[in-house]
């Protein structure tokens, strides 16, 4: 193999092995990835020497090392993701003058990491650092119409798990496959004071080169003084801001 190759290769074992929950053996590797075993296990040693794998010879499998956690750790300290956005975000709410925020989710709730105020526009409760139920956002039902429909359901297993504000929101997985639904067929979400009474969102979901939805740009605003043709505009302004990050990340965005 030569330099490239193999390279390409090699980011391929450690992919697959980050989408596994349980070290896998070699010849499963070179099934899964349609290597020679030859191939495998020069790959594997080569990992292994640089700490991205570890052998279990016990197990006769092999997982992530050490190194690849501490990349890792490496990515979320640099903020990668953050640094691409906040720029986007500026021209976000530079265009529209409507408070913008960027998040991703975190497990069934989505996490604000950016928050860009508009000039005379209300403080919102969707600060940096604040947690919400996803299914109650704008910001969260755009995540979640990308993810696969077994995702969603392991995400919400029962309707104890349909946590509500003002007493709006789905309750079951039925209601919120209903309203999935109705973001794909869009193309971005909408919600309409759910979190906060009198105000509404719109929202488009970032998608990183596979295709995953891994954070989400929104804007808010009163909704009684934006008619539906300026509504219109902003889902245009928020899918345009999440393309353009989509597209930094090496994909732009699922069509609706």
């Amino acid at each position: 193999m030569t330099n490239a190759p193999a390279a390409a290769r090699a980011l391929e074992v450690l992919g697959l092995l980050s989408r596994h929950t349980e070290p896998l053996p070699a010849a499963a590797i070179a099934r899964q990835l349609g290597l020679a075993r030859s191939s495998t296990y020069h790959l594997l040693a080569v990992l292994q020497e640089h700490g991205f794998v570890v052998h279990l010879p016990e197990e006769r499998r092999y997982g992530l090392g050490v190194a690849a956690f501490e990349l890792g750790s490496a990515y979320s300290r640099q903020a990668p993701l953050q640094r691409l956005a906040r720029p986007i975000l500026t021209r976000l709410v530079d265009e529209t003058r409507h408070n913008a925020h960027f998040a991703v989710l975190h497990g069934s709730d989505v996490l604000y990491l950016i928050e860009e105020r508009a000039p005379r526009r209300p403080s919102l409760v969707s600060d940096v650092g604040v947690r919400l139920p996803a299914q109650l956002t704008a910001s969260g039902l755009a995540m979640l119409a990308g993810l696969p429909a077994a995702q969603v359901r392991a995400l919400y297993p029962s309707r104890d798990a349909f946590v509500q504000r003002q007493g709006c929101g789905p309750t079951s997985l039925a209601q919120l496959r209903s309203l999935l639904s109705g973001v794909r067929a869009r193309g971005y979400a909408v919600e309409e004071g759910t979190v906060t009474p009198d105000f509404s969102s719109v929202a488009a979901a970032v998608l990183d080169h596979r295709g995953h939805p891994v954070a989400a740009f929104a804007l808010t605003f009163e909704g009684a003084g934006v008619v539906a043709a300026e509504r219109l505009r902003l889902a245009t302004a928020v899918s345009a801001s999440a393309d353009a990050l989509s597209g930094r990340l090496g994909r732009g965005r699922a069509p609706g």
